[in-house]
């Protein structure tokens, strides 16, 4: 096996993934699969990189893992209009809110500080 470096190469990788996906641990296949695993995920994230979300997706993904409203992000934004403007992205959220969602839906503070757009 060797590194990964044409979507030739690419295809074949993932076709033989596919193949040996699921074998025992410990196995010659099972051992192929896991260095194939590593080959396709590197190959992928230089050459289909994906972004991390917005803060305020972010924030909406984290509300619908942990089955929140808006109205029980009050807390840690402000009023109920707040968390809408916040939310319909038609305010940036302050420092302030940034530490209380941080806490409040455990993300990354470095998350959160990302720039995004507001909506006029």
């Amino acid at each position: 096996m060797k590194l990964i470096k044409t979507e030739d190469e690419y295809r074949v990788a993932l076709k033989r993934l596919g193949e040996v996906f699921g074998a025992p641990v410990g196995t010659p296949e099972g051992d192929e699969c896991d260095v194939l695993t590593l080959l396709v995920g590197a190959y992928e994230d230089k050459h289909y990189p994906i972004e991390p979300p917005d803060p305020i997706d972010a924030i909406k993904i984290r509300m619908e893992q942990m089955q929140l409203k808006q109205v029980d992000l009050v807390d840690a934004i402000g009023s109920k209009s707040r968390v809408s403007e916040v939310l319909g992205r038609k305010r940036k959220l302050s420092l302030e809110m940034i530490r209380n969602l941080s806490k409040r839906l455990h993300l990354s503070v470095n998350t959160l500080i990302r720039d995004y757009q507001l909506v006029q």
